[in-house]
C-alpha cells in the first residue's frame, strides 16, 4: 500500500494566509546566533495591539511547530517507538523531530501568553487542543477521546491495520452522529471531526485502491481489499477496481503465450481460453462473493465480460482462425471454435452466456473455411472426373485423409455393397469427412447454410456427368458450376449408365445418410435405427427430406439428358436424316404382296437397347432395381413423345402429300402394340400408355379422313398380338415356332368384334 498521507496542517484560516509570513518569522529562531533574551527585549516595547499580534503570531507558530513535530514522527516512526518508553513524551518528540530548542521556545511562549480577547478562527485541530489550553477543569473522556482519534487512525493507518482502521473509522461515524443529535459538541468541534473522518477515510480507500492495482496482490488478500473499499462506501470503484485486477492479471499472463510457439492454432486457442475465461470465471466469483446479485454490478460485470470475450475472438480470429479459413482447412477451424465454445459454455452456470458473442465473431472465418472446404472438393472431384474410366468400382478400404476410418471405407451398413466410380468414390469421401468436420458448428447455425453449399457442389458434379454424355458435348448449354472443366466422356452404353448409377446412389442413399450427422437427434436415430433405409429414416425430418429432393431433381436432369441423347440416338441417323418418318407408313401400299409384317426397325431397335441396358444395370443397380425401371421407362416415354410430338410427321399421315394407306394403318398399328408388349410388366407406365392409344387414336382419325372405316382395315388384336411375341422372342435370341393354324404374315383374317371394341377402348383410355 502507499504511505500514509500526511494530514493538512491544523490551524486557524489567518495561519494558512499567513504562511509564507510565517516561516520567514520561524527563519529567525533557527539562525545559530539566535539570541532569545535579545528577541524578547526588542519585542517589551510593543503596545497593546502589537502584543495582540504577537500571540497570534506565536499562536500559529505552536499550531505549525506541532504539525512540523507530527511529520517528524511519521517519518521517523521507527525510532519513535524505540525511544518513547526510556522518556518522556514530549522529550522523545523533540528528540526524534530534531528541534528541541525550536520547539521548547515556541511552547514555552504560547503557553505563557493568554489573550481572552482575541478572536482565533477554530480548525481541525484547533478546537479540540482547547481542551488541552484550558487549565481550569480536566479534559472529559469524550475530549479526551477526540485528542487522540486522529492520531489512532494515522497510526492504523500507517501501520496498514484496515479491519481495526474501518473499525475505528465506524466508531468515529458513531460519536459524529450521536453527537451531532445530542448537541454534545460544538458545531467547530464536530466539524473537526467529520473531516479528520473524511479525510482519514480517503486516505484508507487510496491504500486499498493501490493495493488492489498491484499484480503481486493474489486472491484473498485482493478480495479483502476491494471487500473493505466497498465498505468504505465506493462500491462502484471497488468493483470495477476488481474487475480491472483480474484483466491485469491474465493481461500479465498472456505475456509469456505466443502464438508461434505453438504446433497448431487448436493449441493457441486452448492456452488462450484457459487463461481469459479463467479469469472471466474467478472475476465473476469474486464480484457474486463481494457484491451479490445487485443488478449495477452484475451489469457491469456482463459488459466487461463481453468485451473480454470480443478481445479473446479477435486474437483467435487473427493467429488461428484466418490462416485455416483461408486455406479452406474446416476441421482446423472447426476444432478452435468448438475448444473455445466449450470454455465459454463452463460460464453459464455463473449467468454468463457468453456463447451468442463468440460465435457471431466467429462466423465469419467459419464461413469462409466452409466455403473454401466446398470449393475443394468440387475442384478435387472435377479433377478426377476429368481421367475417370466410367467403371463402378467397391469403396476403396484406405483409410480418411484425417487419420480415421470412413464409415464408407468400412462397407456399406446396408444389405448390398455400393459400387461408384473413382470420382464419385472420392466426392463420397470427401463429404463423409465434411459432415463429420462441420458437427460442431451446429450451434453456429450454419446447417442450412451447408446444406445449400453442399447441393450446389453436387449440382455441379451432376453438370460434369452430363458433361461426359457424348451428345452434350454438342450442346451449347453452358451448366452453372461446370465451366470449361474437362471432362472423360463416357462412350459405352454401360459407361453413360454408370454416370447414372453415381447420380442416383449419391443422391438417394449416401449424401442423405451423411447429412444425418448435422444433427446429435437424427445421428442417434440412426444408430438405434440402423435396419431401416436412410430413405426411410430421412422422412422424419422435413428440412433433410426437402433437401433429399432437391438432390434427386438435380439427378433427373442427368437422366432426362440421357434419355433424349439415346431417344436422339434411335430416332436420327449420324447424317441427320430420321428412321421415323411419315414416307415409310405412307409408302407400304405400294408393295403389300411383299410386305412381311413386324416391327419397324427402330422399334426393333427400341426393344434390343432396352434389353442391352437393362442387362447392364442388373449388375449395376443391386438392390435398387426401381431405379434402372423408372429409367429404361422414361427413355421409352422419351421415344413415344418425341413421336406424339413430331409435328412434320403428323402432318404428312394427315395432310399427305399422300393418303395413309390400309397396310400403313397396319403397321403403325403394330409398331404401337409392339412398344406396348415389349414394355409390359416392365416399363409400361400407365402415362405411356395412355400417350400410345392417344397416338394411335391420332393416326386412325387421319385414315378415316380418307373416307375409309380404320376398323374395316384392321385384324384382331390377337393377330397383333402374336406378331409382337414372335418379334419379341426372335429379338431375345429364342425363335417360336409359327402356329399352323394361323398364317401370321396375312392379316385378312376377319375383323371381329373384339378387336373393334379394343382398339376403341385403347383410343379412348
Amino acid at each position: 500500500m502507499a504511505t500514509a498521507k500526511m494530514a493538512r496542517p491544523r490551524g486557524s484560516t489567518a495561519a494558512k494566509e499567513n504562511g509564507v509570513k510565517l516561516e520567514e518569522g520561524l527563519s529567525a529562531f533557527r539562525s545559530d546566533k539566535f539570541d532569545a533574551d535579545a528577541f524578547v527585549q526588542s519585542r517589551c516595547s510593543l503596545n497593546e495591539k502589537e502584543i495582540k499580534q504577537l500571540c497570534s503570531d506565536l499562536s500559529d507558530l505552536k499550531k505549525a511547530s506541532a504539525e512540523e513535530m507530527r511529520r517528524s514522527v511519521y517519518a521517523n516512526y521507527a525510532a519513535f517507538i524505540r525511544t518513547s518508553p526510556s522518556m518522556g513524551n514530549v522529550d522523545a518528540l523533540k528528540e526524534v523531530a530534531g528541534g528541541e530548542g525550536e520547539a521548547a521556545l515556541i511552547h514555552g511562549l504560547a503557553e505563557g501568553v493568554h489573550i481572552d480577547s482575541l478572536s482565533i478562527s477554530v480548525s481541525e485541530g484547533s478546537s479540540v487542543n482547547k481542551f488541552l489550553i484550558s487549565e481550569d477543569r480536566e479534559p472529559s473522556e469524550l475530549e479526551k477521546w477526540l485528542i487522540e482519534f486522529p492520531d489512532l487512525l494515522d497510526i492504523l493507518l500507517a501501520e496498514r491495520r484496515v479491519d481495526e482502521a474501518l473499525i475505528a473509522l465506524d466508531e468515529g461515524e458513531r460519536v459524529a452522529s450521536e453527537a451531532k443529535e445530542m448537541k454534545t459538541l460544538t458545531p467547530d468541534v464536530l466539524m473537526s471531526l467529520q473531516t479528520s473522518i473524511i479525510e482519514r477515510r480517503q486516505r484508507l480507500a487510496d491504500q486499498l485502491a493501490e493495493a488492489a492495482c498491484q499484480p503481486s496482490t493474489r486472491g484473498g488478500e485482493l478480495r479483502a481489499a476491494i471487500s473493505a473499499l466497498k465498505n468504505l462506501g465506493d462500491g462502484s470503484r471497488a468493483h470495477s477496481m476488481l474487475l480491472n485486477a483480474h484483466l491485469q492479471r491474465y493481461q500479465y499472463n498472456m505475456q509469456s503465450l505466443r502464438p508461434s510457439s505453438t504446433s497448431y492454432g487448436g493449441a493457441y486457442t486452448a492456452a488462450l481460453s484457459q487463461l481469459v475465461f479463467s479469469a472471466i470465471a474467478q472475476a465473476a466469483s469474486d464480484s457474486l462473493a463481494i457484491f451479490g446479485n445487485e443488478p449495477a454490478y452484475a451489469s457491469e460485470l456482463v459488459m466487461w465480460a463481453t468485451k473480454q470475450t470480443e478481445a479473446f475472438a479477435l486474437l483467435v480470429k487473427r493467429h488461428a482462425l484466418a490462416s485455416s479459413a483461408a486455406a479452406g482447412g474446416l476441421r482446423a477451424a472447426a476444432e478452435c471454435v468448438q475448444i473455445a465454445l466449450g470454455h465459454c459454455s463452463l460460464l453459464e452456470g455463473r449467468g454468463l452466456a457468453l456463447g451468442p458473442v463468440l460465435l457471431k465473431l466467429f462466423r465469419p472465418s467459419v464461413e469462409q473455411a466452409l466455403d473454401a472446404n466446398l470449393k475443394r472438393i468440387e475442384e478435387s472431384t472435377a479433377a478426377l472426373a476429368a481421367a475417370d474410366d466410367w467403371i463402378l468400382t467397391f469403396p476403396p478400404t484406405a483409410a480418411r485423409q484425417s487419420g480415421r476410418p470412413s464409415s464408407t471405407s468400412l462397407g456399406s451398413t446396408t444389405a448390398f455393397p455400393h459400387k461408384l466410380t473413382s470420382s464419385a468414390h472420392r466426392f463420397n469421401l470427401m463429404v463423409q469427412d465434411f459432415f463429420e468436420d462441420v458437427g460442431p458448428l451446429l450451434s453456429m447455425q450454419l446447417g442450412g447454410q451447408m446444406m445449400e453449399g453442399l447441393f450446389q457442389v453436387f449440382n455441379s458434379y451432376i453438370n460434369m456427368l452430363i458433361k461426359a454424355l457424348p451428345g452434350s458435348m454438342e450442346e451449347e448449354a453452358n451448366f452453372e458450376g461446370s465451366g470449361n472443366k474437362i471432362v472423360r466422356l463416357a462412350e459405352t452404353e454401360a459407361q453413360q449408365i454408370a454416370l447414372l448409377a453415381n447420380a442416383s446412389l449419391l443422391a438417394d442413399e449416401l449424401l442423405p445418410r451423411a447429412a444425418m450427422k448435422l444433427s446429435p437427434v437424427n445421428q442417434a436415430t440412426y444408430r438405434d435405427d440402423t435396419r431401416r433405409r436412410p430413405s426411410d429414416r430421412q422422412q422424419r425430418h422435413p428440412e433433410q427430406r426437402e433437401w433429399k429432393r432437391r438432390l434427386v431433381s438435380s439427378v433427373d436432369r442427368l437422366k432426362d439428358t440421357f434419355c433424349r441423347q439415346h431417344a436422339l440416338d434411335l430416332i436420327f441417323t449420324e447424317e441427320g436424316d430420321s428412321h421415323l418418318t411419315a414416307d415409310m407408313y405412307m409408302n407400304m401400299d405400294e408393295n403389300v404382296d411383299e410386305l412381311e409384317w413386324f416391327p419397324s426397325l427402330i422399334f426393333q431397335e427400341l426393344f434390343l437397347k432396352l434389353n442391352r441396358m437393362a442387362s447392364i444395370a442388373a449388375d449395376m443397380f443391386v438392390g435398387r432395381e426401381r431405379f434402372a425401371t423408372l429409367l429404361l421407362m422414361r427413355l421409352t416415354e422419351t421415344v413415344i413423345l418425341w413421336l406424339s410430338g413430331d409435328q412434320s410427321f403428323w402432318d404428312d399421315i394427315e395432310e399427305g402429300p399422300k393418303p395413309l394407306g390400309s397396310a400403313g394403318l397396319q403397321q403403325f398399328y403394330l409398331d404401337m402394340k409392339f412398344v406396348i408388349c415389349a414394355c409390359q410388366g416392365r416399363y409400361l407406365s400407365r402415362h405411356l400408355h395412355r400417350v400410345i392409344n392417344e397416338i394411335i387414336s391420332k393416326a386412325m382419325e387421319a385414315f378415316a379422313a380418307t373416307g375409309k372405316d380404320p376398323n374395316s382395315v384392321l385384324p384382331e388384336d390377337d393377330w397383333f398380338n402374336d406378331i409382337c411375341q414372335e418379334a419379341i422372342e426372335r429379338l431375345s435370341g429364342k425363335p417360336r415356332a409359327i402356329n399352323g393354324d394361323r398364317e401370321l404374315n396375312s392379316p385378312t383374317a376377319s375383323v371381329s368384334a373384339h378387336s373393334i371394341s379394343s382398339v376403341r377402348s385403347h383410343g379412348s383410355s
